[in-house]
């Protein structure tokens, strides 16, 4: 991550994939031209950059040289473009490639193409390196592209962000969710996490998203995937990833500008640890900490019995399943402890006590971050 200004960038595109691509270039447009002497034309400021790495790899003699075009500031519109430098040499005749390093509107064609359709050139063609499809309001043909990319701000490689950013090797994309704080809370069946959810939650201003409320909304709604999750969840069994994840999916759709989120029952295995990171990752967020509540197990296995007089959850009710869950829960969770703590995200806070006492270690950790 990095800072420009007062905007937070991720890493996006790195700069082995910009060398493939402008050698893929490079090579298309070294095959169609043929043994001709192209004209290379880089529009300035943005592609200094690529100019200068593709030239280096286009296999056949060419020639090089730059134009500038900015917009009317404060006169007209943004999207009218104006030629501050223009060519000195005689293109007649000539084949011209004009090298962008990104193609957004297409504004800037609409003028290169008025000031080539002057010049006489026997072909005008257009490469980019970058190109965003859902931005482009153009007609005019794209004949090189070397990376198709979202609609969403970037910095590098020639690009810059309020001047800054232009000398990196490599591309960013604007972090778009620039504060969000979501954790992890995590133990065994019993440990409380829901109560203490409940606090935090308004503490901190966070979404809650419990699998296990998110598992008895499907089930008592009768879904497909709530009949399939109650099947497991009755056999005392961990209820399968994919299940899990796509209702998850669905919660965070539901919550999409929340400041955060509590996680509580999942992820429950490293894949699903996984995927929570994609899915955050793609939020312009991540997972902030894992926090677990630990507790003795003969300690688990009286609060979760006493539960079940008056959950009506069969699962809580019988001393065998709910033993075979918390032998689940260590068998195949207690990785993750691994996982987070390589991030160094792992943080565990005893829980037994009062909530009220459980609540303010759990805070204390959370201030920490």
């Amino acid at each position: 991550m990095i800072k420009l200004h007062d905007k937070y960038f991720k890493p996006f595109i790195s700069a082995a994939q910009i060398d493939d691509a402008l050698a893929r270039m490079a090579d298309e447009i070294a095959s169609d031209i043929g043994d001709e002497v192209p004209v290379f034309v880089g529009i300035l400021n943005g592609s200094f950059m690529v100019v200068s790495d593709f030239v280096k790899k286009y296999p056949k003699p060419c020639e090089v040289t730059f134009i500038k075009l900015a917009s009317y500031e404060g006169v007209k519109s943004t999207e009218d473009i104006q030629r501050l430098i223009g060519l000195t040499q005689d293109l007649s005749g000539r084949t011209v490639v004009i090298l962008e390093d990104i193609i957004d509107t297409g504004n800037t064609l609409a003028e290169v193409h008025r000031i080539f359709k002057n010049e006489n050139v026997k072909a005008l063609k257009i490469a980019t390196l970058f190109y965003k499809p859902e931005a482009y309001k153009k007609d005019f043909k794209l004949h090189y592209v070397g990376i198709e990319i979202p609609n969403k701000f970037i910095v590098g490689y020639g690009l810059d962000y309020d001047g800054l950013g232009r000398n990196l090797p490599e591309v960013y994309q604007i972090k778009e969710t620039q504060h969000m704080t979501n954790l992890v809370l995590f133990g065994p069946p019993g440990a409380g996490k829901g109560t203490q959810a409940n606090f935090l939650k308004e503490k901190y201003n966070l979404v809650h998203i419990s699998t296990g409320d998110v598992f008895r909304f499907n089930i008592k709604n009768e879904t497909a995937l709530g009949m399939l999750a109650k099947s497991f969840i009755d056999k005392g069994e961990l209820v399968p990833d994919q299940v899990t994840i796509d209702m998850l999916n669905a919660e965070v759709e539901k919550n999409a500008d929340a400041k955060g989120f509590i996680f509580d029952g999942f992820p429950r295995t490293n894949a699903q640890a996984e995927s929570l990171d994609k899915l955050m990752e793609a939020k312009d967020s991540q997972i902030n900490a894992m926090i677990a509540l630990e507790v003795d197990d003969e300690i688990l296995v009286g609060r979760l019995l006493e539960r079940g007089k008056t959950s009506g959850r069969p699962d809580d009710a019988d001393e065998s399943i709910i033993r075979n869950r918390i032998t689940e829960y260590y068998n195949k969770t207690a990785i993750l402890k691994d996982y987070y703590n390589a991030q160094e995200k792992y943080f565990g806070v005893d829980g037994v006590g009062s909530i009220e006492d459980i609540t303010v270690r759990l805070s204390t950790a959370i201030d920490k971050l």
